[in-house]
């Protein structure tokens, strides 16, 4: 039995073996005239195999591209665009650096933490009380939606004053939004309860 795992391993299985065996034929072919007419027609069949691939710009560019990495980019034939090289697609991407900031608090995120030091550093009193209410309401919608659907004000108050640095301080007893306030439902995890909203029945 002739099974797949047997076979050749395909370069770009999104074109099946079909098309592998037109290419690996390709190459077999002496006379070059000869081979860029068939190269041609085998990227006119690649096309209508992945149809997808013509919403995305200067696709015949990319089709091109595909044969010669499917012929192990050792074609010599008269194409419209010049043969890719192997070590373009053979580099590795560059990492996408990361921070490496350390979150205590990680259902608040790290936007929460700087916008607590930056209401530590305002020097309007009444302006920093208003927006240290407004972030332990956003602190207290986090909380909610990520971690437990009862939070105490009072926990909210004390994480506040912890990231602050004892900077950012509420009384006991202030009084924040409500779940409902917030538009959040307990353990929900989205605004507006996140769940589907229930079809209105026709009379």
């Amino acid at each position: 039995m002739d099974y797949n795992t047997t076979r050749k391993r395909l370069i770009l299985p999104e074109y099946g073996r079909g098309v592998q065996q037109m290419v690996d034929h390709l190459a077999t072919v002496p006379d070059r005239n000869e081979r860029s007419r068939m190269a041609k027609t085998i990227v006119g069949i690649m096309g209508n195999m992945n149809p997808q691939i013509r919403e995305q710009g200067d696709y015949k560019h990319k089709l091109w591209d595909h044969l010669f990495i499917m012929a192990g980019f050792q074609l010599d034939i008269d194409a419209p665009y010049p043969a890719p090289s192997r070590e373009a697609y053979s580099m590795q991407p560059e990492k996408v650096p990361y921070r490496r900031n350390t979150i205590r608090h990680r259902h608040y995120g790290h936007i929460a933490e700087e916008l607590v030091q930056a209401t530590v550093k305002l020097s309007n009193e009444e302006e920093r009380n208003a927006i240290k209410i407004m972030i332990a309401n956003q602190m207290k919608r986090s909380n909610i939606a990520w971690n437990s659907p009862s939070v105490a004000n009072e926990d909210i108050f004390s994480d506040l004053n912890e990231m602050s640095q004892g900077k950012l301080t509420i009384a006991p007893g202030t009084k924040l939004l409500d779940a409902k306030d917030l538009r959040l439902t307990p353990n929900s995890g989205s605004p507006s309860g996140g769940g589907k909203k229930k079809k209105k029945r026709k009379k």
